[in-house]
This record gives structure tokens, C-alpha cells and sequence, in this order.
């Protein structure tokens, strides 16, 4: 299989994972395969999860060329699902899990996917290809559901105006008819800086998938399965992932203050341990990879201690 992006902070992600040969380590996010490929260089045994069908099809071809001794293991499922999907494998614990959070590259350069207002195609974004679509959504949604999905996950200060011209402009079937909305709503003139659509796009996108509760699910399911010393690795694109990411680690590490005002109150035990600071890509990177320009890494190594609370899928497991 021959990756179709480039893996961001690839060197990066692979100097906090520190695979050594018969790791087990989880692909949070398949994709292309471009970390798990270094992973598999490495040594490691791999988990990759997609809940896109193209990706595990891609994927399948490269495991079939390895045959019975395949190192790969993928599971077209959701990466929140990863406690569940190991423990039927009968894998327990892994010792590496990494995640690059959002719209993968490929998803992004195929019109018919409908993620990009570049690409005129389908107003889709859906990564399983499953459920409610982006076209679905704004053409049945009530007006201030809409307006709340754009103010909250795109951080649209106009999400009012841009609702107004959502709903009057319905049906909408296309990612350029939306785009085109949006630019009328907002203003916006072709080469006038940042496109507006921008936030629109991502704010659907993020609804129509649930990325911020996978997310939140996929750290707490990580938590779970790293063994003491394991380690976690984050890639995420935009400030509401990151905050997420960054929240998480915190809380997880035991750096949330406890009050003064209450003596009697002691330090959670953490689970992380060795939390980094942000790591973003080099001028180099950059400039070879544009798209990496927001990539922001984050990392931290599991304790010994129990994990805070039951995966969500070990207590419908129980």
C-alpha cells in the first residue's frame, strides 16, 4: 500500500512512541497508514481503527501482501471502540497508542466525499459514510441548532447571519452551494484573506461525526489500555481538539490544583506522567507539507496507576 499523504510530525510522533520490536501499539486513526507503517519498520505489531470503509480496504490489500505473519491487525470500527475491539482479540493491554485527530488527506481530496468547499461535490463529510449526512443535517435541522453547531465547533461570531442564509438558500445539495452561501453571508471577497466557509465546513463536519465526544472517548478508552509505561501520542489541527487533548493530560496527571481552602483534600493518583509541552512542526515540515501548518502534537507515558474509571465500553461489556 502506498500512503496517499504525508504523516505529520511523523519523526515526532515516532520519538514519543519509542517502539521497540514486539510492541503492541494502536493506530487510533488508520487512514493512510502513515504512522503505522513506521510503526511496523519499527518492529511493533499494530492495531490500525477507520471507521471509513475506503481506508480498511486500502489497508486490507497491504495485510493480505504480508500474509499469516501480518504484523497488522484493522478494525472498521470507531477508535473510542478500541477497549471492546482488543479485549475480543484477547489484547488487554498495548504499550504505544497514537491518534491524528480530523479529516484525513484522502477524505479531503476526493470531491464526491463531500469534506472540502475546494472540491464541488456532494454535501456529505460523513467519514463512515453512514447516517446523517451535512446535507441532511442542514436541510432538516431547525434554525437554531444550526446557528449552535457553527458558534460552538467553528467558533463562528456570525453564526446568526450565516444560519439566516442557510435556511433561505434550502436545499442545499452541493459543498459549493454551501460555500457560496456562506461567502455572500459573511461578505467575503475571492482572494480577501482566510475563506469564511472555513469555519462553517469544519463546525459541520465536527457535528455530523462527533469528533469531540470521540475524541473524549478515544483518551479515556487510551487511559484504559496502556500499560505502566506506555505511552500516548496526539495530533490534533484546531483549538477545540487541542483543548480537549490538553485538558485531559492535565486532569490525568494530577497538575489540576487542589484547593487550599480544603486541608483535608489529597492529589488525585495520576496516570500520566512525562506530559509534554506542544510540539509543532518545523519551518521545514511546513513548507513540504502545508497542511501540517496547524498540527500541534501532544504526548505522555502511562503510571502504574488504576485508570480513573471504566472504559464506557468495559461497563456495557460487564
Amino acid at each position: 500500500m502506498t500512503a496517499a499523504h504525508v504523516p505529520v510530525l511523523l519523526d515526532e510522533v515516532m520519538a514519543a512512541l519509542d517502539p521497540r520490536p514486539g510492541d503492541v501499539v494502536v493506530d487510533a486513526t488508520f487512514g493512510a497508514g502513515g504512522y503505522t507503517r513506521a510503526l511496523l519498520d519499527r518492529g511493533a505489531r499494530v492495531h490500525g481503527f477507520d471507521r471509513d470503509p475506503d481506508a480498511i480496504a486500502s489497508g486490507a490489500t497491504w495485510t493480505e501482501a504480508q500474509g499469516p505473519d501480518a504484523r497488522l491487525v484493522l478494525h472498521h470500527r470507531r477508535f473510542s471502540e478500541m477497549v471492546a475491539a482488543l479485549e475480543a482479540c484477547g489484547v488487554r493491554a498495548v504499550d504505544g497508542v497514537v491518534m491524528d485527530i480530523g479529516v484525513s488527506s484522502m477524505q479531503l481530496d476526493q470531491a464526491k466525499r463531500g469534506f472540502a468547499f475546494a472540491l464541488d461535490g456532494p454535501l456529505d463529510m460523513r467519514m463512515s459514510q453512514t447516517g446523517l449526512s451535512a446535507a441532511d443535517f442542514l436541510n432538516d435541522a431547525a434554525p437554531e441548532t444550526i446557528a449552535d453547531v457553527l458558534y460552538r465547533y467553528g467558533e463562528e461570531r456570525q453564526s446568526q447571519r450565516v444560519t439566516r442564509a442557510i435556511v433561505a438558500a434550502r436545499p442545499l445539495r452541493t459543498t459549493g452551494e454551501l460555500a457560496r452561501v456562506v461567502r455572500r453571508a459573511l461578505g467575503h471577497r475571492a482572494g480577501a484573506g482566510k475563506d469564511p466557509a472555513t469555519r462553517t465546513f469544519q463546525a459541520i463536519r465536527i457535528h455530523v461525526n462527533g469528533e469531540l465526544d470521540e475524541l473524549k472517548a478515544g483518551l479515556q478508552a487510551a487511559e484504559w489500555l496502556l500499560r505502566e509505561n506506555g505511552r500516548l501520542a496526539v495530533v490534533s489541527f484546531h483549538s477545540l481538539e487541542d483543548r480537549i487533548v490538553k485538558t485531559f493530560l492535565r486532569e490525568a496527571s494530577a497538575r489540576s490544583a487542589v484547593s487550599r481552602h480544603l486541608p483535608e483534600q489529597s492529589p488525585p493518583a495520576p496516570v500520566f506522567r512525562n506530559v509534554s509541552r506542544p510540539i509543532r512542526p518545523s519551518d521545514a515540515e511546513v513548507e513540504g507539507n502545508p497542511r501540517a501548518r496547524s498540527a500541534v502534537l501532544r504526548h505522555a507515558a502511562r503510571t502504574a496507576h488504576p485508570p480513573r474509571e471504566p472504559a464506557p465500553s468495559m461497563q456495557e461489556m460487564a
